[in-house]
C-alpha cells in the first residue's frame, strides 16, 4: 500500500461507525476522496457518493460498506452497569471479556463487558452458551447518576478499536468487515482515475447500515442510477481449523481476491472480472453462491429496473469478532482488479446477458 492510502486504511479501522453511526468515518472518507474524484456528495441517507468522469452515459458503481457491527445502550441500572442491544449479527460469546467503547455525545467512555466469573458459574449455567441481555458493560461508576451523565441511551458501542500487523503482510482489527471492502473501492477509482482513460462513468459509494439490511446501498444504487455494480465485502477464509471447505470453498488469506459465480451475479460482469484479472496478471480465487449474497450486490442487482452486478470479497479469518484478519496483498490486489476492470468497459459495453 502506499502511504497516504495505508494511512486512510488505519484511520477508517480506528474511527467507529456502528450501522446507522457511520457519520465519523464518513467524514474521513469524503476528505479523502475529494482528493482525486471530480464530485463527492453525501445523500439524506449518509452515503458518501464520489464520482469521476461523471457526464458518460454508462455508469458503474463501486460500494463497499463503512459499517460495523456494534450495541446500542439499552438501559442504565441503579448500580451504574449498563445493557445494550446488538447492532448487526454477534456471536455473545466473542463479547465476553472485551474492552469496549460507548461512543456518547461528550466523547468515547472506555467499559470493559462482562458476565459471573467462571468460579462462580453452576453446573447448568456452565453448560449454557450466553446470551446478550446477560452481559453488561462496566464503566466503573458508583450509581445511576454517575453513569447517566456519562452515556445516554442509543449511544453507540463498539469493540475497543484498533490496527495491528502481523507476519506475512497480514493485520487484524475489528471492523475488517467491511471497511477492507470501503477502501478497495475507493482505492480502486482512485487507481483508475491516476491511469486515465475512462470511458465510463466511475462512482465509488461508501454504502451505510449493511449490516441490518443492505439498506444503504438500495438508496444509493437507485440515486445513481448504475448500469453496472460491483459490491465489494469480505468473505470467510477457510484456511483455518473447523471451517468445511466443501462447502464454504478453498479461500486462502494471500492468495487474492475472490470473485464470486451465481444468480446475484451477471455473467458479462464475471466474465470481465475474469478478464481483467488475466490482463493485469492478478491472482484471484473463485467463490459461489446458490442465491442471492448478503451483500450489497443483492441491493444493487434488485435496483430499479435492475442492475449487472458483480461481487469482489476479501478473504477474512475470524468475522464478526475482535480479531477479524485479511491480508494487505489481497487488498492491492482487489484494487488494481476494479481499477483493470473499470478501464477495460468500453463506452458501448452491453452487460445484457444472452
Amino acid at each position: 500500500m502506499e502511504r497516504p492510502a495505508k494511512k486512510f486504511f488505519k484511520d477508517i479501522l480506528e474511527t467507529p461507525s456502528p450501522s446507522g453511526y457511520e457519520q465519523p468515518v464518513q467524514e474521513i472518507v469524503r476528505k479523502y476522496m475529494a482528493e482525486f474524484a471530480d464530485d463527492v456528495r453525501t445523500d439524506l441517507h449518509g452515503n458518501v457518493i464520489a464520482g469521476a468522469n461523471v457526464d458518460a452515459p454508462l455508469r458503474v458503481m463501486f460500494a463497499g460498506h463503512s459499517d460495523q457491527i456494534g450495541l446500542i445502550v439499552s438501559h442504565i441500572n441503579e448500580n451504574g452497569y449498563v445493557y445494550s442491544n446488538p447492532i448487526g449479527g454477534w456471536d455473545p460469546q466473542q463479547l465476553i471479556g472485551q474492552r469496549m467503547t460507548i461512543w456518547s455525545a461528550d466523547g468515547p467512555v472506555l467499559a470493559v463487558i462482562a458476565r459471573k466469573p467462571i468460579h462462580l458459574l453452576d453446573q447448568d449455567e456452565r453448560k449454557q452458551v450466553v446470551k446478550q441481555k446477560e452481559l453488561w458493560l462496566d464503566i466503573g461508576a458508583k450509581d445511576r447518576d454517575e453513569a447517566a451523565g456519562l452515556v445516554a441511551v442509543g449511544d453507540p458501542v463498539t469493540l475497543e478499536l484498533g490496527y495491528q500487523e502481523m507476519r506475512n503482510s497480514f493485520a487484524n482489527s475489528p471492523g475488517m468487515d467491511d471497511k477492507t471492502g470501503l477502501w478497495t473501492c475507493i482505492e480502486g477509482m482512485r487507481r483508475a482515475v491516476k491511469r486515465g482513460g475512462l470511458n465510463v462513468a466511475l462512482f465509488a459509494v461508501s454504502t451505510v447500515q449493511e449490516e441490518i439490511g443492505l439498506r444503504g446501498a438500495t438508496t444509493s444504487a437507485y440515486g445513481v442510477n448504475p448500469q453496472v455494480g460491483i459490491a465489494v465485502d469480505v468473505t470467510h477464509a477457510t484456511d483455518c481449523p473447523t471451517i468445511d471447505k466443501t462447502q464454504e470453498g478453498d479461500i486462502k488469506l494471500g492468495s487474492g481476491p475472490v470473485i464470486y459465480r451465481g444468480p446475484n451475479m451477471n455473467p458479462i460482469v464475471v466474465k470481465r472480472l475474469r478478464a481483467a484479472a488475466d490482463a493485469a496478471a492478478i491472482e484471484c480465487q473463485w467463490g459461489a453462491s446458490g442465491r442471492g449474497t448478503g451483500t450489497d450486490a443483492n441491493a444493487i442487482q434488485l435496483a430499479r429496473g435492475g442492475v449487472a452486478a458483480g461481487l469482489a470479497s476479501i478473504p477474512n479469518r475470524y468475522m464478526h469478532s475482535a480479531v477479524e484478519m485479511v491480508s494487505l496483498d489481497d487488498l492491492d490486489h482487489a484494487a488494481d482488479l476494479l481499477a483493470e476492470f473499470a478501464l477495460r468497459i468500453e463506452a458501448d459495453a452491453d452487460f445484457t446477458p444472452r
